[in-house]
């Protein structure tokens, strides 16, 4: 059967795939003169470097970095395309705008020249050359802000001598040309505890942007609250700990109850109390700090992150010691075997921020008096009593003094030694009921072990040599006896006033050197 179409349908069949060939032919001139449009090819060499920092001298320390990127991208842009700035450099500007999620302030030192960029104003903008280098230095002055934090020098002068992360900026802008990204997804980059505490950072500015919390309010002749005690501070305490998911719940409850106890025995041992079943005036007022304040102290520690090698965690075996919190943690294999308190040294005496290897250890130790503690104590109480050595059970030796070994030796019964040259080590005390205290800054430096001879059992569980009898004997003896590590163990004592447990838990703990303020006046000042 055969099929007739009138002459309309022919006219408009034959037009309609007459116009789509005029369209495609149209669309395909299109591509061919987009085709024809040349690649952007900008010439970045070493001369135009140099013209770029005679104009910004404020970004001159990023010159010789700056220079060696561009002569491996055989001296050509790296941020721009035809089409302007290509999306990486969108993302790094972003990242840049967002650095108050990494606890920082947005300050490059040509924000206005920067933001011209982004901006469609014709009459700010700038070179394409000037384009590029200026994104190319945001690049390092953000690596430097985020994952290096303050210089040495700085942190140095901050008394920090824990040994500093080495950032190696061509590598690491070889690998995020590469991949063409900045963000750290897979939380490599850093201490794992910066991350911890940037996720903290998000939910303590969270509760500000809230309101925060409200003053907790106590009549002047309060002393403490217990189970069973019914009071509006009670209701007050209640919902404080209800904005921090203290408790899950808030019930409005004027009566403190069971759950309300055990919420702040939590909250105490969190803040570095001693866990109480009163709720005490000095809890109240840790209670009452503002929001504010432990984002300052959420900031000042995650710069203190920054400086910290993340290898450092990866170590099969180490000691770590933090001031604040008078604790001492044995890790093995990424976990924590051991814990003990500790006493540290007191403000006069400030137990230094530093690492060691610890090499020996010694049984039964003499204690050689520090001349400082000769000059200070025992010249003046021999001038006292003739008799204060012996009773001191104190003994002249080549010049010095030194306290012979038994259980009322102020080493105690073993010492733990990482040679360094402030002479601070770890041992056994028979001051034991300083631990007992909330804050325990006594000694003259060095750091006192609650449970010494479970830390010595740990240390040569792997030396057939010794045993808990044998050790325990070594410990009585009154004989000094060094004992040698077949592995050393890194030993490194810190200094964080904030922390997130391993049970996700943010911990704050008592800036008890004094070392907060000093730094948070440096990150905003910056």
């Amino acid at each position: 059967m055969k099929i007739w179409y009138s002459p309309l349908i022919a006219i408009v069949f034959f037009s309609f795939f007459s116009c789509n060939s005029k369209a495609d032919k149209k669309e395909e001139n299109a591509i061919k003169k987009v085709e024809k449009i040349p690649e952007l090819k900008l010439t970045i060499d070493s001369v135009r470097i140099a013209k770029f920092y005679e104009s910004y001298p404020k970004l001159d320390k990023f010159k010789s970095d700056v220079t060696s990127l561009y002569q491996k991208n055989k001296s050509i842009q790296l941020w721009q395309d035809n089409k302007g700035v290509v999306e990486f450099g969108n993302t790094l500007f972003n990242q840049y705008k967002n650095l108050d999620q990494e606890g920082l302030k947005t300050n490059y030192p040509y924000n206005e020249q920067l933001n011209s960029v982004f901006e469609n104003n014709p009459a700010k903008k700038l070179s394409k050359e000037d384009t590029d280098l200026l994104l190319s230095n945001l690049y390092y002055y953000y690596a430097e802000k985020v994952y290096a934090g303050f210089d040495e020098k700085t942190s140095i002068s901050l008394e920090w001598l824990l040994p500093r992360k080495k950032v190696n900026y061509q590598t690491l802008s070889d690998s995020i040309f590469k991949k063409s990204t900045i963000l750290d997804d897979k939380k490599r980059k850093m201490f794992s505890q910066y991350y911890k505490l940037r996720d903290a950072l998000k939910e303590y500015r969270q509760i500000e942007k809230n309101g925060g919390w409200k003053t907790i309010e106590i009549a002047e002749d309060f002393k403490s609250l217990k189970v069973g005690d019914s009071s509006n501070t009670v209701t007050q305490i209640r919902e404080r700990l209800y904005v921090t998911k203290e408790i899950q719940e808030d019930n409005k409850s004027a009566v403190c109850d069971t759950t309300l106890m055990k919420a702040i025995k939590n909250y105490e041992i969190r803040h570095g109390y001693v866990p109480k079943n009163t709720i005490l005036k000095e809890h109240i007022a840790d209670l009452n700090i503002p929001v504010s304040e432990r984002i300052k102290t959420i900031i000042v520690n995650m710069e203190r992150c920054r400086w910290i090698d993340p290898e450092l965690e990866k170590g099969k075996k180490y000691i770590e010691v933090n001031i604040p919190e008078f604790k001492l943690y044995l890790i093995e294999d990424g976990k924590i075997v051991f814990t003990s308190a500790v006493v540290v040294g007191k403000t006069m005496n400030k137990t230094v921020i530093f690492s060691g290897m610890m090499n020996n250890i010694v049984f039964s130790p003499y204690w050689n008096v520090p001349p400082s503690i000769i000059k200070s104590e025992i010249k003046p109480g021999m001038a006292r009593d003739k008799n204060y050595l012996a009773k001191k059970n104190l003994e002249w030796n080549n010049g010095a003094v030194r306290q012979l070994p038994g259980k009322n030796n102020s080493l105690g019964l073993v010492k733990f030694l990482f040679p360094n040259s402030s002479n601070i080590y770890l041992h056994d005390t028979p001051s034991k009921s300083l631990f007992e205290r909330e804050s325990r800054a006594f000694s003259h430096g060095c750091v006192r072990v609650a449970k010494p001879r479970e830390l010595a059992i740990e240390l040569l569980k792997n030396d057939s040599r010794w045993n808990p009898e044998k050790i325990d004997k070594a410990m009585h003896a009154g004989k000094e006896n060094w004992v040698s590590l077949k592995t050393k163990v890194p030993v490194y004592i810190g200094y964080f006033t904030a922390w997130v447990d391993r049970e996700g838990n943010l911990n704050f703990y008592k800036d008890i050197y004094s070392r907060d303020e000093s730094l948070i006046k440096l990150l905003t000042e910056e």
